[in-house]
């Protein structure tokens, strides 16, 4: 069953919220994006790995269509490093360790920064099912 996170960022007083499906398992982290629509600006992905690692928090844009925005944070859920990640490129690291990786629209980059603290609450998507 799919399950969603509320993200908000509590640096930033602009910021908007988004909702993010939560990939908790190999399967589901190791599809990502791959062969997805794009995402809109108001949703993400959160990848959750079992802890912080620069290896486990790495991600590949091979079978994805479009860029994304993708900001890594570390267990407190403070954003560690925020990079754009072009479509089809083999590899993307975060430079800092890494427990969870946001993936979003691209027109999200400017929406994070390393230091930032976020917040991520349980949330309901009224969406159909993929």
């Amino acid at each position: 069953m799919r399950h969603f996170v509320r993200i908000t960022n509590l640096t930033q007083a602009e910021f908007q919220p988004l909702t993010a499906q939560v990939c908790d398992t190999f399967i589901s982290q190791l599809r990502g994006m791959m062969f997805r629509p794009p995402l809109s600006l108001q949703e993400g992905l959160l990848l959750v790995n079992r802890r912080e690692s620069l290896l486990e928090a790495s991600i590949h844009m091979l079978g994805v269509g479009c860029d994304l925005a993708v900001a890594w944070l570390d267990g407190n859920a403070q954003v560690v490093d925020v990079r754009l990640a072009r479509k089809w490129r083999p590899a993307y690291f975060p430079s800092r360790p890494a427990k969870y990786v946001l993936e979003m629209h691209p027109g999200r980059l400017a929406d994070f920064k390393a230091g930032d603290q976020l917040q991520l609450d349980e949330a309901q998507d009224d969406r159909t099912p993929d």
